[in-house]
């Protein structure tokens, strides 16, 4: 008799999902920072989040929460080409560039409360 137990995967899950939400406070930290005149968060935060959600993606390969390492690697990496390209427009006029980067801000702190929602309900994100 070769009997199939099926073991839920949650005691293997639970370290990706630890990581996670470290990630997603080390995120949140950033995004609010950015976003709150005055309250500036260091970019080494956000560098090793990102680092972190590179390193332990590969851990994730297969289950649910491997859509949120990539979604929170795709939001750093777009929210960075976004800067970037809006960065001469902050430089030449002050207020429009400083607009643009408000709004930048928004998004990405939308984008981190909306991942971070869906790791504490144990959703997948979509693509």
């Amino acid at each position: 008799m070769n009997d199939v137990i099926d073991v839920p995967d949650s005691a293997n899950e639970r370290p990706l999902k630890t990581v996670g939400h470290i990630s997603y406070l080390l995120h949140t930290i950033v995004a609010v920072g950015a976003v709150i005149p005055g309250v500036q968060a260091s970019v080494a935060l956000l560098a090793v989040a990102f680092v972190l959600d590179l390193v332990k993606k590969s851990d994730a390969e297969g289950t649910w929460q491997e859509s949120h390492f990539a979604y929170r690697i795709r939001t750093v990496l777009w929210a960075a080409a976004l800067y970037v390209i809006t960065s001469p427009l902050f430089l030449l006029l002050f207020l429009p560039g400083l607009l643009a980067w408000a709004l930048i801000s928004i998004w990405f702190l939308y984008r981190i409360v909306r991942g971070w929602m869906n790791l504490n309900a144990g959703k997948a994100m979509e693509r």
